[in-house]
């Protein structure tokens, strides 16, 4: 896995036929798959595509994001983003796209969503993967920073 790759998660219609799309697409398998939910692992181009079923949203952009390889990487990022000015909400041990991770989010202007995540996956298959998120998460959500229908907020 690349050490960061950027994330485009997406609101489809029809999950079994975007997903057949895309593995035709990038020539890869989705590396988890729930219902409602799909994520692809892409090596080449470096991505993370993420697929929510959410069917008649009129937005297709779910959230933008990057995926990092540890979580001292979401660290450091949050220390780069505070010193740069930006407004950034640490989320750690966050259950959020059948995960858990150590997250930033960061609040970005002309972003649908109103924010981009760095975070790093600590445990791909929690327990209780569909769990309330358990941090900042929340908060991000409730308080604008995180679309109310986004991932991290359902």
């Amino acid at each position: 896995m690349p050490t960061t790759r950027v994330q485009l998660a997406l609101n489809v219609t029809d999950l079994a036929a975007a997903t057949a799309f895309y593995t035709r697409l990038f020539g890869v398998p989705p590396h988890k798959q729930r219902e409602g939910y799909a994520n692809f692992a892409v090596e080449d181009p470096p991505l993370k595509l993420v697929l929510i079923e959410k069917p008649g949203e009129g937005e297709r952009l779910n959230h933008l994001g990057v995926e990092a390889e540890t979580p001292e990487e979401v660290t450091a990022a949050l220390t780069r983003f505070r010193d740069a000015g930006l407004d950034a909400t640490p989320a750690e041990q966050d259950v959020c796209c059948h995960a858990v991770q150590d997250k930033v989010f960061v609040t970005a202007p002309d972003v649908p969503t109103g924010w981009w995540e760095y975070y790093a996956v600590t445990d791909d298959s929690p327990a209780d993967p569909d769990g309330q998120t358990t941090s900042a998460c929340a908060t991000a959500c409730e308080s604008g920073a995180a679309d109310a229908g986004g991932t991290c907020c359902r």
